[in-house]
């Protein structure tokens, strides 16, 4: 129990320390955390398509921006210093969080397949 605690508090400490780090590099992109989010996966394909074209676009507008600086070697404040940028924002990890539950309920009915 002891360490159980111990271990979630050293894990707590560990993530928000990770989560500033991945959040002061996608500043200077201007990505958000979704945008990083792999759409060879079926699960994030599919929600990508259930997706409104607002999240669509922006989140194409967002990739190509970021190219785009990479490309030129610049940070997003040299060109907007005083955009807010919400990296966190979930648009499309709900939809992925239900399509990945309707598998999982799916594969459990029919497990008396196999």
């Amino acid at each position: 129990m002891a360490l159980r605690m111990m271990t979630e508090k050293v894990m707590g400490f560990a993530a928000k320390q990770y989560q500033s780090a991945l959040g002061a590099s996608l500043a200077t992109t201007g990505l958000r955390y979704e945008d990083l989010l792999n759409e060879g996966e079926r699960d994030i394909s599919e929600a990508l398509s259930l997706a409104e074209p607002d999240v669509l676009t922006g989140r194409t507008r967002r990739i190509k921006r970021a190219l785009d600086l990479g490309f030129k070697r610049k940070n997003l404040q040299d060109y907007a210093p005083d955009m807010e940028l919400d990296m966190f924002k979930s648009e499309i990890y709900e939809t992925v969080e239900k399509l990945r539950s309707r598998d999982q309920e799916y594969a459990l009915l029919n497990a008396h397949n196999k």
